[in-house]
């Protein structure tokens, strides 16, 4: 059983398609962290496929269902990035963009068919996906004497915690990741190493 603070990703992008009646849907899904990734991939597709009729997508951020965005992007309201947005729903996916660039056969589909193309072109991207599991991370940082070193580091191997930087001198930083389910029991352990200072940076 997975613990609250892990939840279901994709390790790296992947490619689906979708025809139907002379109309092409093309899927590009990416992992993501954050919505300023989100503008740069669809500069790139839309870039690469100048004479696709729509760049439709839908994304989704952290374990929390309702933090999403979709856009429909000229195509009538809810056929497009709500039908994709519902395909990672479906798979229990978060931190993931689908994007599903469609190029117009000249025979109108009308709503059910949209609906559908739209999803069957992101499920068939996401067929081809390995779907990994993260966990939800609290990142702080860490301020201690050099004479500390030893203590601190023993507590982070004890407890199996990541360093993502550290610097070392007279005075020593560390940026550390801390497993939600485990903040509380790790920060009082440091807390209570006499001169360490920790300061709450972000969540991942």
């Amino acid at each position: 059983m997975l613990f609250d603070d892990t939840y279901k990703t994709i390790e790296k992008p992947a490619t689906g398609e979708f025809h139907d009646r002379g109309s092409k849907f093309l899927a590009f899904v990416h992992p993501i962290i954050s919505h300023a990734e989100v503008k740069p991939i669809l500069i790139r597709l839309k870039a690469e496929h100048p004479k696709a009729n729509h760049h439709c997508w839908a994304m989704r951020l952290t374990p929390d269902r309702s933090v999403f965005r979709v856009n429909d992007d000229g195509e009538p309201a809810g056929t497009a990035g709500r039908p994709i947005l519902n395909v990672l729903l479906s798979r229990d996916v978060t931190n993931v963009l689908v994007v599903v660039v469609r190029y117009f056969g000249g025979v109108l589909l009308g709503v059910p068919g949209l609906i559908n193309a739209y999803k069957s072109a992101a499920e068939d991207a996401l067929k081809h996906v390995n779907v990994i599991s993260k966990t939800t991370n609290d990142i702080y940082l860490i301020e201690f004497s050099y004479q500390q070193m030893n203590e601190v580091m023993k507590i982070l191997k004890q407890e199996n915690i990541d360093i993502l930087s550290q610097t070392s001198d007279l005075s020593c930083a560390m940026q550390i990741a801390i497993r939600k389910t485990k903040v509380t029991s790790v920060t009082a352990r440091l807390a209570n190493l006499q001169g360490v200072r920790l300061i709450y940076k972000t969540t991942e």
